[in-house]
This record gives structure tokens, C-alpha cells and sequence, in this order.
């Protein structure tokens, strides 16, 4: 999930930059309508922090690696808020360990970000409609990883031809992927529901 620099042209790299800080305004300035953001720090941080480490134990397959992502579990713990603590993590992550390039934190922000928005909605959705939060929390954790994996492929195919087998690999290699963080975000939310349920922002809403 994490691109290197060098592997993106500057008019996808401006763009995913562009794309990016306008994001985080849209998602700061959304959540301030519902929450108060720094009462949310403290979550925060330790979401980030999650996202931080699970991202930094990769498994080389071929030309790529795969690792936990736990970009579903912080759109369904978040919300909106994802956004923002998916790109400090980035940000951390490519300064302190060159994990993923500089230039290319915008296009990695959106390639995990957008997916963690976009299944935030869908458990909320779901969530008012009395859908079993064990079952959507697996869905979430799922989708997020394989929307993410799609993102990715998309930008490695528009960069080149001679990234389309990488980015099938990397899709295929994170399948595997895919069956684990549905498990684990579905006994997260299971676990919350149970002991901290106003960790979830569903819940206000509801």
C-alpha cells in the first residue's frame, strides 16, 4: 500500500497532494459538526498509533509486500476522522523510517483513506438499520483492504505498463489480507460494543 517515490509522475503526484490536503480540510471541518475534535485526541492517538505499527510489519511477496493495513477499523472507530489520523501515520511512518516515499504521502493517504470513509458510511448505514455490528465490523474491515488494494493497482497501471504485474501481485497478495482485518475489526467492534460502545460515533448518531 505504501508507494515509493520515483514510481508516480508529477502530475498524479500534484494531484494526489491536491486531492489530499483538500480532503482534510473537508473531514476536519465535517467532524467539528459532530464531535469535539480535541475530546477526540486521545482516541486518536491511539488508533494512529495502531495504524503506525501494524503498517510497519510488512511479509515481502515478489516486488511488493504486504501488511496490515487497519484502515477499516479506523473509518469504523473514526469516522471522519480517519482521514486525518491515516495521514499523520504516513507522515511518520515515510520521515522516521522511509516507509513509503515523501512525494508520494498524497496518492497513500488517498489509497487508504477514501476506503476508510467510504466504509465508515456503510457501517453507519448499516448500523441504523440494525444490521449485526459483529457482521458489518467484518464487512468494513474487509472492504476497506480490498478497496484500498483496487486504488492501489489503478494508480500502478496509470503510471506505466510495466507496473501492471506488480500491481496485480500486490492486489492478489493482499487478499489474504483481507480475510484477517475482517476478522479483526468485526472482534474489535464486537469488544467495544460490549465495553467501551461510545468509542464508536455510530452510536451518537444512531
Amino acid at each position: 500500500m505504501h508507494i515509493s517515490d520515483g514510481v508516480l509522475s508529477p502530475a498524479v503526484i500534484t494531484a494526489g497532494w491536491a486531492i489530499t490536503i483538500l480532503l482534510l480540510l473537508a473531514t476536519l471541518w465535517w467532524s467539528k459538526r459532530d464531535v469535539d475534535i480535541a475530546e477526540e485526541i486521545p482516541k486518536i492517538s491511539v488508533m494512529t498509533g495502531a495504524f503506525f505499527v501494524a503498517s510497519l510489519i510488512h511479509v515481502s511477496i515478489g516486488p511488493t509486500s504486504v501488511h496490515l493495513v487497519l484502515n477499516g477499523l479506523l473509518g469504523v472507530v473514526l469516522g471522519t476522522l480517519a482521514y486525518p489520523a491515516i495521514f499523520i501515520g504516513l507522515v511518520l511512518q515515510a520521515l522516521l523510517f522511509q516507509h513509503g516515499g515523501i512525494t508520494s504521502i498524497g496518492v497513500n493517504v488517498i489509497n487508504m483513506g477514501i476506503p476508510a470513509l467510504i466504509v465508515y458510511g456503510v457501517f453507519k448505514k448499516g448500523y441504523s438499520r440494525g444490521i449485526n455490528p459483529s457482521i458489518l465490523g467484518i464487512i468494513c474491515g474487509s472492504m476497506a483492504v480490498l478497496l484500498s488494494a483496487i486504488m492501489l493497482a489503478i494508480v500502478l497501471i496509470s503510471t506505466g505498463e510495466e507496473f501492471t504485474e506488480v500491481a496485480y501481485i500486490a492486489a492478489a497478495a493482499n487478499i489474504p489480507i483481507m480475510i484477517i482485518e475482517g476478522i479483526l475489526t468485526g472482534s474489535v467492534v464486537t469488544f467495544l460494543l460490549k465495553v467501551r460502545p461510545e468509542l464508536l460515533p455510530i452510536n451518537k448518531e444512531k
